[in-house]
């Protein structure tokens, strides 16, 4: 089974973010209970805890816009390895904030779940 990695990545990232920006809270099914997030320095492990901690971010209004997204091959499975960096436009503030994002893409019933999300903010 070929996977075109990169087409993937970018979709994935379109339909994640774009999700993120509109209601956060609708993301669980892109979790799974194994599935592990590590926001700054928090570890969060499982679909419903996952969610709690993006619901639970401190603003109302959210905008992602990507710089690079480079995606790779992960196993013989198909899994894919996502890094994104890019800029948050969080509430009314006129400056953004650097990011960057992995994803750790696993195959599943035709589709693709989220095993592994680490997100951090860049600080100059």
């Amino acid at each position: 089974m070929s996977v075109d990695f990169n087409a993937l990545a970018q979709q994935f990232c379109s339909f994640y973010y774009d999700q993120f920006d509109k209601d956060r809270s609708q993301l669980g099914n892109l979790y799974r209970e194994h599935s592990m997030l590590t926001f700054e320095s928090s570890q969060i492990q499982g679909a419903r805890n996952i969610i709690e901690k993006l619901t639970s971010l401190g603003f109302n209004k959210v905008a992602h816009r990507i710089s690079t997204l480079d995606a790779q091959p992960a196993s013989e499975n198909g899994d894919v390895l996502v890094m994104v960096t890019g800029e948050l436009l969080i509430d009314d503030e006129q400056n953004t904030q650097r990011y960057s994002q992995v994803f750790h893409l696993i195959p599943d019933a035709g589709s693709y779940y989220v095993l592994n999300d680490i997100f951090r903010l860049n600080y100059a």
